[in-house]
């Protein structure tokens, strides 16, 4: 994807990395001139993603939820790269279809502990070993699902609109040394959302005015400008990144 926006200079690092929209957003900032840490629960598969971007890039098998990964892989960026201006909480799980009353306990305890706590977790880490002092810029990933009601991922959705909310809180409390926004993607085209988008076919003109399905860089696009110096003044902002599909 051509861009004249350069982060040459400035360390991200982003979680749930190793595929999909993680790795859209780690290879689009090294394109764009970042040093990148690259960080899910699987080295095997971030080490190809790696090799796969080249650039200044580094990788760190973590645990979204755990905070003691998030405390190691925080400090593991910073000492690969000196420090760390961005940071990318796009790790996510559902591990139940179906609907939000027959949920069991376990699995909600699960997509809370990624979904929600994980972003807060490494935000504070970020914000404790680096950007309290150097500055910085949150992106949390959501979801239009945090946007809408019904379907049979109800208690994913709910996580994603805890997120937009915490979102906007960590930004008027971290203002101004670091900026925080969301982004809320509509349906892309990734394995973690195939239940959706499958049964529709892969190429399937879609009910909404743009027709198609996301591609993990159209979310990659929307990052790389809120990260970036064009998005300076704005901060607590969900940026809805969906094809028009809200409109529908």
């Amino acid at each position: 994807m051509p861009t004249t926006i350069d982060l040459t200079g400035r360390v991200a690092l982003v979680t749930g990395a190793s595929k999909g929209i993680g790795a859209g957003i780690a290879r689009l900032l090294s394109e764009s001139g970042a040093s990148v840490m690259l960080s899910s629960r699987k080295i095997e598969s971030l080490e190809e993603t790696a090799a796969q971007i080249g650039g200044d890039t580094a990788v760190f098998a973590a645990h979204a939820g755990r905070l003691e990964d998030a405390q190691a892989c925080v400090a593991a960026t910073i000492e690969r790269f000196g420090g760390l201006d961005i940071l990318v909480n796009n790790a996510a799980t559902n591990p139940y279809y179906g609907r939000a009353i027959d949920i069991d306990l376990p699995r909600f305890d699960k997509t809370v502990e990624v979904n929600l706590r994980g972003p807060l977790v490494w935000t504070q880490e970020a914000w404790k070993q680096a950007m309290s002092e150097r500055g910085g810029s949150v992106i949390n990933i959501s979801s239009i699902g945090g946007l809408q009601h019904s379907g049979p991922i109800g208690i994913y959705d709910m996580t994603k609109a805890a997120l937009m909310h915490l979102t906007r809180h960590l930004a008027s409390e971290l203002g101004p040394k670091v900026r925080v926004n969301a982004i809320a993607p509509g349906l892309v085209k990734t394995d973690f959302a195939r239940a959706l988008w499958e049964p529709g076919g892969e190429d399937a003109v879609r009910p909404w005015p743009l027709q198609r399905l996301g591609d993990p860089s159209d979310i990659a696009g929307a990052v790389l400008y809120l990260c970036s110096d064009l998005a300076s003044w704005v901060t607590g902002e969900v940026l809805v990144v969906d094809g028009g599909a809200l409109l529908v």
